[in-house]
């Protein structure tokens, strides 16, 4: 999975992989992944000027995290 970095309070890069609907985001407490994911959302989190509120609001409240590291 290619990550992108993020330059963001917290987040240091995303992946996504399509076709199994998984985001997983590294932070600088772990690197965490997430299930059931819509492309939209990996997009937006890519592209947003404030990745990490958008991290917060529609990723951390909206899905459960597994640790993977």
């Amino acid at each position: 999975m290619e990550m992108k970095r993020l330059n963001a309070a917290g987040l240091r890069a995303a992946g996504y992989d399509e076709r199994n609907r998984k985001l997983v985001v590294e932070t600088t407490s772990g690197t965490f992944e997430y299930a059931n994911v819509s492309p939209e959302v990996y997009r937006r989190l890519v592209s947003s000027p404030t990745p990490a509120s958008y991290y917060r609001e529609a990723i951390e409240e909206e899905f459960t995290p597994r640790r993977i590291k």
